[in-house]
């Protein structure tokens, strides 16, 4: 049995659209206040799945089953409104601070070829941590997976800023964020993998239309970016990532624009600092909070088709924003919701009914868990 007390709670099955119905008004970074005098949404919230340890990522298959990886090493199956009791995949991993095992993406063509793929934090024979990214293949009889190939290996690892977001671009592209190891220099360094959104092939190749040649570093110049979002209406991608913190400076957790073969700057530049060469961010949120921000979605479909949701950590809300279309750099719209409800959140998707689905992570060594945590939770805001 897995720690903590299992619970299963049928997945609603009404087919409900989120909708967030709220005005805009025009924003700057850092993050500004949210205007006043706008009621706050109506957010209905039933526990999918609780009793999880420490989870990170989720995904949803197309034949219903939902997916999701726990820190410890293990991939869980949530099958017909059910956790099964056996993992999916079990994995050995290297566990301290933030490491372990992360991200989660299954293969656009799942149906046909059955590819997850993973990323993990391990120890290489001396001892050293190491980040991998790794494709299972899917045996939907047994509901077990089985390990096809190794694709990227050697990333630094550390016992934090690991990154570990794994998705599939609308080009079909696999990304993939890593940290900077906690040694800044690595994040300039066009050589290291670290500090960087990866993108290749889903065999791991490198493909041919990459910014820099024979590599697979598609931007550069990341802390700890752990959000990885597509925006439905244009393909422009957009990520999260973590601020300074302890003698680097506090706090400007940043959303930025990716575009391929840019520097976002760090450790040169944060927040609203410029130079030439370097990409500032969309937004951040200042030195006087800290979002911590890890999984990030695009909402489609209803009034609030087009915004960007994602979560924070030690901020422990669901922030949205919406972005302007004619700029994609601009913010229009900010919101704080769920604010310290449900304690820290670690990932957030749309689901197949429309509903937003997100992970906590109070199992992670920085919050407080009550007895049923960690959860997967689904939002119908109205």
């Amino acid at each position: 049995m897995m720690p903590g007390k299992i619970v299963v709670i049928a997945v609603i099955t009404a087919m409900l659209i989120v909708g967030l119905a709220f005005g805009c008004a025009v924003s700057k970074s850092p993050a500004p206040p949210e205007p006043a005098g706008r009621p706050s949404p109506a957010i209905d919230v039933a526990v999918v799945v609780a009793g999880l340890d420490t989870p990170w990522a989720v995904e949803f298959a197309p034949d219903g089953r939902i997916f999701i990886t726990e820190r410890p090493g293990r991939v869980r199956i949530v099958k017909d409104g059910q956790l099964l009791e056996e993992p999916w995949f079990t994995i050995d991993i290297a566990r301290g601070g933030e490491s372990g095992l992360l991200g989660l993406a299954l293969d656009p063509r799942f149906e046909q070829n059955g590819f997850v793929y993973l990323a993990y934090t391990y120890r290489d024979p001396d001892g050293n941590l190491e980040n991998r990214l790794v494709r299972l293949r899917d045996d939907p009889s047994a509901d077990k997976g089985e390990l096809d190939i190794v694709l990227v290996d050697g990333v630094v690892g550390a016992s934090n800023h690991d990154g570990g977001r794994v998705r599939f671009g609308s080009d079909n592209k696999l990304y993939w964020t890593t940290g900077d190891a906690q040694d800044s220099e690595l994040s300039q360094d066009l050589t290291s993998l670290n500090g960087k959104i990866l993108r290749l092939n889903s065999d791991g190749t490198i493909p041919a239309d990459n910014p820099f040649p024979g590599s697979l570093v598609y931007s550069y110049g990341h802390r700890n970016p752990q959000g990885l979002a597509w925006q439905p209406s244009t393909g422009r991608l957009y990520a999260t990532e973590h601020g300074p913190s302890g003698f680097q400076g506090s706090g400007q957790d940043e959303v930025n624009y990716i575009e391929a073969g840019n520097n976002y700057g760090w450790p040169t530049i944060t927040g609203d600092g410029t130079q030439t060469g370097l990409t500032s961010p969309v937004i951040h949120s200042g030195t006087s909070e800290t979002w911590a921000p890890s999984g990030a979605t695009f909402v489609v479909g209803g009034v609030c088709d087009g915004s960007l949701l994602f979560v924070g950590l030690r901020g422990q809300t669901l922030y949205r924003l919406t972005l302007d279309p004619k700029h994609p750099d601009k913010v229009v719209v900010f919101e704080r919701l769920l604010a310290d409800e449900f304690g820290r959140l670690r990932d957030v998707t749309q689901g197949p009914d429309g509903a937003i689905y997100i992970l906590t992570s109070n199992r992670d060594g920085r919050g407080r868990p009550a007895d049923d945590d960690d959860k997967l939770l689904r939002l119908v805001v109205r």
